[in-house]
């Protein structure tokens, strides 16, 4: 069985919906941990974009992970404080500052209220870390396997960037701020030579210049000399996941067309999964323990869509979630291709057994 130091993840990541009030400022509590980044999504009808927010950059720098836009900066400033159970978001002169990206009932005239975010606990105020070629600013979180880390690049093939966290990570997700290079997605199973792009549908690409065909190590990662993760000048944010065990896992699974699915262990009871086809072309997706709080868990969202919330149509595909990993419960192609290989990440609501020999239950 897995055991784990982390008997109460909630401590470290949560999953949390709301409804919108239109009121001004409103704190959001029941996070159960301060959150270093936050990732919010209006539930509703409508194109409303993901909203990434995180305490290096700061509360008023928004970046979506469906868009290759460059950070969007808002003068009244969205979050302006990170709390010890959660956040408190600021008005500002009109509908679209901050309400729109997390307290508007009706967005654009989309609709509807209701918004779900997830949130992890870094290291609070970063430090300034130089085990690299370049000086990167970190957040680190080495219990929980987390850390957010901006840097400047220098366009040098080979460049190095301490992440913190003293640990191999076996996720990265980068982006530049200041430029519409996109996102980029390090995954192990995939490794050092490919990666993924969060905000569009395109299967594991190559590419030299992207992390310089250089795995990372237990201190830093390496870039090559591409703009999108390297560019001379141009700032970056990186947030870097370790494994922690009965906490988060990272790793793969090989569909099989059926909607008996593939059972995918993971040594805890999940409260945030998100996968992506890595053999074709299909959008990610990304299901958690809130929406709905039972079996089948089927209301999708899209990291690389600015979509509402789905109901398992068009094929969008389904899971279980269980005490001890999730099983996929579709034929979906973007899920459960016969053949194809999935890349997913996944944090705990609950380990299977704590270090306190409490055992999860399933749903």
């Amino acid at each position: 069985m897995a055991y784990t130091t982390i008997n109460k993840p909630s401590d470290y990541f949560s999953t949390n919906l709301w409804v919108a009030d239109d009121s001004s400022p409103r704190s959001f509590t029941g996070f159960g941990h301060q959150p270093d980044f936050v990732w919010v999504k209006h539930r509703g009808s409508g194109s409303i974009n993901h909203t990434l927010v995180d305490s290096v950059r700061g509360g008023d720098k928004m970046l979506a992970s469906n868009t290759t836009a460059s950070e969007d900066t808002k003068s009244h400033g969205e979050i302006t404080s990170f709390n010890s159970d959660g956040i408190t978001v600021a008005d500002g002169t009109n509908s679209t500052y901050p309400r729109l990206y997390f307290n508007d009932l009706d967005p654009f005239g989309a609709g509807g209220g209701n918004y779900v975010g997830w949130s992890w606990k870094g290291g609070g105020t970063a430090s300034s870390n130089t085990d690299g070629s370049i000086t990167s600013s970190v957040s680190a979180n080495t219990t929980a396997g987390f850390s957010i880390v901006s840097w400047t690049g220098n366009a040098t093939a080979g460049a190095t960037i301490g992440h913190g966290l003293g640990v191999t990570p076996k996720v990265i997700i980068l982006k530049g701020t200041d430029q519409t290079d996109g996102w980029f997605v390090q995954h192990q199973d995939l490794g050092a030579t490919k990666f993924l792009r969060l905000q569009d549908t395109n299967a594991v690409t190559t590419q030299t210049n992207v992390w310089n065909d250089t795995a990372p190590t237990s201190n830093v990662f390496s870039v090559g000399n591409g703009s999108g993760t390297n560019g001379n000048g141009n700032q970056f944010i990186t947030y870097c996941f370790a494994e922690k065990t009965g906490y988060s896992k990272f790793g793969s699974y090989t569909g099989n067309g059926n909607a008996d699915g593939t059972f995918i262990y993971t040594g805890f009871k999940p409260a945030f999964v998100i996968a992506k086809d890595s053999s074709a072309v299909n959008n990610w997706r990304l299901f958690d323990n809130k929406r709905p709080e039972f079996n089948l868990t089927d209301k999708l969202l899209f990291p690389s869509l600015s979509d509402a919330e789905s109901v398992n149509v068009s094929g969008g595909g389904a899971i279980d979630i269980l005490s001890n990993g999730f099983k996929i419960r579709s034929s979906a192609n973007g899920l459960n291709a016969s053949g194809s290989t999935y890349i997913y990440m996944a944090f705990a609501q609950a380990p299977l057994v704590g270090s306190n020999g409490v055992t999860a239950k399933a749903r």
